[in-house]
């Protein structure tokens, strides 16, 4: 009988406990199907649409200045939002316990990150250095000599730190580390692969880069003014409030845009000899056959 009470009230304790932790649960509230409301009925898309138009039109204001400025300020605006990126991809595996135990470790990531943007930049913006500085003597002579031992110090750079990489590693955080030391070289070749063709597209011409990132302006606004007043559709669950009606019309206001841009000549850049004509004189025997 004993036996028998003592499992009725541990049963009993048991089932309290269980019922206690249900109840602390969070019950999910029924999400809709696209996981958010859509534009077109939230109840505060106006004030949204306020803050959003001031937003675009001092970022918009701010980038046709920095167009205005040239290539050099161009290049520098890419390198902030480059640098802004590798911050954000440098954090996605980032664990806090982990460096704790691990101090400057972080640095490691930005060091091989410096290396990498004087390895690829100072080769792209050798010559356009040189023309910017050759009024200041200083600054012509440092500017020449980084440019001529540039692989030389950008090799000493990738040597040391891989020996900082080495001299840092920890018993017990060795899989933590290399997996870090990967995920580094990693975002080094998305972010700077990407970075440096867009570079060496702005001294090629500044329309080069002028054209698709207005194209990406427009697409991006009339995406968001199609689904603010016609969205209905939900596209994709990994961002709630975009529409396929907002996706369709930002599409083709896109393409009238790029057809307008190109047509009207409002943008327009000098041809390099790769897209200039040249005419060639065929032999006499193939222009009778």
């Amino acid at each position: 009988m004993e036996k028998e009470n003592n499992i009725a009230l541990s049963s009993a304790g048991t089932s309290r406990v269980r019922q206690r932790k249900r109840s602390n649960e969070v019950i999910p509230e029924p999400s809709k199907p696209n996981g958010g409301t859509l534009l077109v009925d939230d109840r505060n898309k106006y004030k949204s649409m306020w803050i959003r138009t001031y937003s675009t039109v001092w970022m918009i204001g701010g980038f046709a200045l920095v167009v205005y400025m040239g290539h050099l300020y161009i290049t520098a605006m890419v390198v902030v939002i480059q640098i802004f990126m590798a911050k954000e991809l440098f954090n996605l595996l980032r664990k806090a316990h982990e460096d704790e135990h691990l101090p400057g470790f972080r640095l490691l990531n930005w060091h091989f990150f410096f290396t990498a943007m004087l390895f690829v930049y100072g080769r792209l913006l050798s010559q356009p250095l040189v023309n910017s500085v050759t009024p200041d003597k200083f600054l012509y002579q440092f500017v020449s000599s980084l440019i001529k031992y540039q692989m030389a110090i950008c090799y000493f750079l990738y040597i040391a730190g891989f020996m900082w990489f080495i001299l840092t590693l920890k018993k017990n955080m060795y899989k933590y580390q290399f997996r870090q030391y990967a995920w580094t070289h990693m975002i080094l070749i998305v972010v700077f692969t990407q970075s440096s063709f867009t570079v060496a597209n702005i001294f090629e011409g500044i329309f080069w880069f002028l054209l698709p990132a207005s194209l990406i302006v427009i697409n991006d606004i009339f995406a968001y003014v199609v689904g603010f007043f016609f969205g209905r559709t939900p596209l994709i669950k990994l961002s709630p409030k975009k529409t396929w009606e907002g996706f369709i019309g930002a599409s083709v206001t896109t393409m009238i845009s790029a057809f307008v841009d190109l047509s009207t000549g409002w943008l327009q850049c000098d041809p390099g000899p790769l897209f200039k004509p040249e005419y060639y004189t065929l032999p006499g025997w193939i222009s009778q056959w």
